[in-house]
C-alpha cells in the first residue's frame, strides 16, 4: 500500500506515548491507533515533529513506527525519517518500508539557505533512500528556517518522480497552495497531494484553496476529519462553524514550547493515551495552564459534546 499523489483526507500526526518513567507506552499506541481508524482518518503519520522523534534511539523509532503500522493494516502510514545524515535516513526509511510503511517524510536541515541547496538536498536524499520509496516534502519554515518558494517546490517535484505529497506548513501559505494548484491546472506541474499542518490553524481556508486535507496533530483529530469532510462536500458554513468552535483551543495548543504538552494533556484527558508524559527535554504545564485548558474544554463542550470530558 504505497502512498499515492491522490491521497486526501486526514493523516493525523501521532504523538509518541510515554509512560511516566520515559518508557514507550505501546498499549497507548494501540489505543490511539484504534481511535484514529474509528474516527475516519485516511492515513497516519508517525515520528513527525510532534512525535518526539529526536528523543528516540534508532531501534526505538523503528519499534514505534512498526507498532503503528501493524495496528493499522488498512491505513497508509507515513514515517518521518529526517536525520542529520543520509545513512541514518536511509536505514530508517528502508526498514520502515520493509515493515509496511506507505512512504516517508523528509524535512530540510536548517543549514540550507539557497534554492539550489534545497533542490540538491532533496535530490541527494532520494538517491540515498531509493527512488522506489514515495516521499513527502515537509515545508515548515517556521520550525526548520528553510524557506521553500513555490518555484523551489516545483523543481523538487519535477526532478523527483517519487515525490507524491507536500506537507504544507508555511505561514502565511494560502497563496502558495493557490499557486501550486494553478500550475497544475495549467499543466506546468504534475499533480501531488497537499496536506496541511500548523496544528490545523488555517485548515478552514486551506481546503478551499485546494489542499486535499490535513496532516497535523490537534488533540481533536475527529474534528479535523469532520471539517475536511464537510468542506469537500461543499458544506462551507457547517465546516467553518465546527472549525470556529474549536479555534480557541486550537490556538492555545499552538504556543511555542508547550504546544505538545497541551496536546498530550487533552489527549490523556480524552483517554486516547495513558499519560501526558514527554521525554526530556520538554515543556510542562502549570496548574494555571491546566485550568485554562479545562475552561476552554468546558466552553467547547457547549457546541461539541466530544469536549465534555468527565
Amino acid at each position: 500500500m504505497l502512498l499515492q499523489h491522490t491521497a486526501k483526507g486526514v493523516y493525523p500526526i501521532a504523538p509518541t506515548p510515554f509512560e511516566q518513567n520515559g518508557e514507550i507506552d505501546f498499549a497507548s499506541i494501540d489505543r490511539l491507533t484504534d481511535f484514529y481508524m474509528e474516527c475516519g482518518a485516511t492515513g497516519l503519520t508517525v515520528l513527525g515533529v510532534m512525535g518526539e522523534a529526536p528523543k528516540l534511539e534508532g531501534a526505538e523509532a523503528l519499534a514505534v513506527a512498526t507498532r503503528f503500522i501493524k495496528r493499522a493494516p488498512s491505513l497508509p502510514v507515513i514515517v518521518g525519517v529526517s536525520a542529520p545524515g543520509f545513512a541514518a535516513m536511509r536505514s530508517l526509511a528502508r526498514a520502515a518500508m520493509e515493515r509496511g510503511a506507505a512512504g516517508v517524510m523528509i524535512a530540510p536541515p536548517n543549514t540550507l539557505r539557497t534554492d539550489d541547496q534545497i533542490v540538491t538536498y532533496y535530490r541527494q536524499a532520494v538517491e540515498a533512500i531509493g527512488t522506489d520509496i514515495p516521499f513527502v516534502i515537509q515545508d515548515y519554515p517556521l520550525n526548520f528556517t528553510v524557506v521553500m518558494t513555490p518555484g523551489v517546490l516545483k523543481r523538487i517535484i519535477t526532478d523527483n518522480p517519487s515525490c507524491v505529497m507536500v506537507k504544507h506548513e508555511d505561514w502565511p501559505g494560502l497563496e502558495k497552495i493557490s499557486t501550486l494548484r494553478r500550475w497544475e491546472a495549467e499543466g506546468s506541474l504534475r499533480r501531488v497531494s497537499i496536506l496541511c499542518g500548523n496544528g490545523g490553524l488555517f485548515l478552514d481556508f486551506e481546503t478551499e484553496r485546494g489542499a486535499d486535507g490535513a496532516m497535523t496533530g490537534y488533540a481533536f483529530p475527529d474534528m479535523l476529519v469532520d471539517t475536511v469532510r464537510l468542506a469537500q462536500a461543499g458544506e462551507r458554513d457547517k465546516a467553518h462553524d465546527l472549525f470556529d468552535a474549536h479555534l480557541p483551543l486550537l490556538r492555545y495548543e499552538q504556543q511555542q514550547g508547550v504546544g505538545l504538552a497541551v496536546r498530550k494533556y487533552v489527549m490523556a484527558r480524552r483517554g486516547l493515551i495513558g499519560s501526558d508524559a514527554q521525554r526530556s527535554p520538554a515543556g510542562g504545564l502549570t496548574a494555571t495552564a491546566k485550568a485554562e485548558i479545562e475552561y476552554l474544554l468546558s466552553r467547547l463542550a457547549r457546541v461539541d459534546r466530544r469536549a465534555a470530558i468527565a
